[in-house]
C-alpha cells in the first residue's frame, strides 16, 4: 500500500504542476491573441478588452491557488507520510473527477488507496 500512496502523492504533485503551468500558459496566450484579435475594432469596441483580460487572469489565479497549490502541498504531504495529507487529497481528487479523462482516472485511484488505507488501518 505504500507503493500506491507514493505513486499517488508524485502524480498530484505532477498534477499541480502541470495546472500551473498550463494557466499561466493560458493566461500569457490569452493576454497576447485577445489585443491582436480585437485590435482592429474601434476605442469604444474594445471596452471588453478591459474586463476580458483581467478576468482571464483572475480566473487562472484563482484556479492556481484553490487547486494547484493544494494538489502540491497535498502530494507533498502524502509522500512525507502526515495524517492529514490523504484527506486533503482524497478532497481534491473529488474534484479532479469532473476533469475528464485524466482527472477522473486520478481521482478513482485517489478514492481507491483512501478506502484501501482506511480499510486496512481499521481492521488492523
Amino acid at each position: 500500500m505504500e507503493a500506491h500512496k507514493r505513486i499517488l502523492g508524485i502524480l498530484f504533485i505532477v498534477s499541480g504542476m502541470f495546472q500551473i503551468i498550463g494557466m499561466i500558459f493560458l493566461t500569457a496566450l490569452l493576454s497576447v491573441i485577445l489585443p491582436l484579435a480585437f485590435g482592429h475594432l474601434d476605442f469604444k469596441e474594445q471596452w471588453v478588452l478591459v474586463w476580458i483580460i483581467p478576468f482571464v487572469r483572475f480566473i487562472s489565479v484563482f484556479v492556481i491557488v484553490l487547486f494547484a497549490i493544494p494538489s502540491i502541498i497535498g502530494g507533498w504531504g502524502v509522500l512525507q507520510e502526515k495524517k492529514w495529507a490523504m484527506t486533503l487529497v482524497l478532497v481534491l481528487g473529488c474534484f479532479k473527477l469532473f476533469s475528464f479523462p485524466i482527472g477522473t482516472a486520478l481521482g478513482i485511484y485517489t478514492i481507491w488507496v483512501y478506502t484501501e488505507e482506511h480499510r486496512r488501518t481499521t481492521h488492523a
